[in-house]
């Protein structure tokens, strides 16, 4: 399992199960955020298994599902994410099936508060490629 750095208190990745807990913990996350519906594809580990592993190691598991992308993933979600982030033990790692919606909710959640190139830069650093969003971040950045 790969975890993406795209700060030092977030981390993104795909799809996690109660048997990759073990993993997450010793890589000292102390929360998660699930960015997925239970249901998405056949075979998905469904969120309650793997908030109680994630229990069971002392890491917090939170819910936020929204839809994938080409769906618009809207302001208030990514509001909420940011929310979430400022408020769950750090650090945090955010699952969706590849990582991307937690990406671009990240991105969407900063982009009132860092300019678009930071933004797209960490994302790409960690592999996703937010360019697409880039005209939505500038409408967003405040400075």
């Amino acid at each position: 399992m790969e975890l993406y750095e795209l700060t030092d208190d977030l981390m993104v990745g795909g799809q996690i199960g109660p048997d990759t807990i073990p993993f997450i913990a010793a890589q000292g996350i102390r929360a998660i955020i699930c960015n997925r519906f239970d249901g998405e594809e056949p075979g998905q580990p469904a969120f309650q298994p793997v908030a109680q592993a994630a229990a069971a190691h002392g890491i917090t598991a939170v819910r936020q599902p929204v839809l994938m992308p080409p769906n618009e993933i809207t302001d208030e979600e990514a509001a909420v994410f940011g929310k979430l982030l400022e408020e769950l033990p750090k650090p945090v790692l955010a699952y969706c099936r590849t990582g991307s919606r937690c990406a671009i909710l990240w991105a969407l959640s900063e982009a009132r508060r860092r300019p678009f190139k930071e933004v797209v830069l960490a994302a790409m650093g960690a592999g996703y490629d937010l360019t697409k969003y880039v005209t939505r971040f500038q409408s967003l950045y405040r400075p």
